[in-house]
């Protein structure tokens, strides 16, 4: 059984962005810790939090700013720009059913590791 539920799921051949929402957390737990984003190398597996900063989200476009860069996606596409190289990946969102086993398991091992599982 997995620990999250999958809320946001963006990606192309080489990135995956996901949003998260913790469920193995108390109920006290902020809202920080219980929804988080995680970027996902898929060449390499390596699995890195994003820093959360704010969101802005107007009728058809969603923004996300992160302290490791800025994710903006509508209904079909978005695009991820890297703060310190300026690297920019166009990602397709993707229904978050279709986040693989593979990555689920990697997520449920990375949540496990940040040591705040109840």
């Amino acid at each position: 059984m997995f620990n999250f539920e999958c809320l946001h799921l963006l990606e192309n051949f080489h990135l995956s962005i996901v949003e998260v929402k913790r469920l193995d957390l108390e109920a006290d737990a902020s809202v920080s810790e219980r929804f988080i984003w995680l970027r996902i190398d898929k060449d390499s597996g390596a699995i890195c939090q994003l820093t959360f900063r704010s969101m802005d989200a107007a009728s058809e476009i969603q923004e996300r700013y992160f302290e490791q860069g800025f994710l903006k996606f509508n209904a079909t596409i978005g695009t991820y720009i890297e703060k310190f190289n300026s690297a920019q990946h166009p990602l397709e969102v993707l229904d978050i059913s279709g986040l693989s086993e593979e990555s689920r398991t990697a997520i449920t091992g990375y949540l496990l590791t940040m040591g705040q599982t109840a």
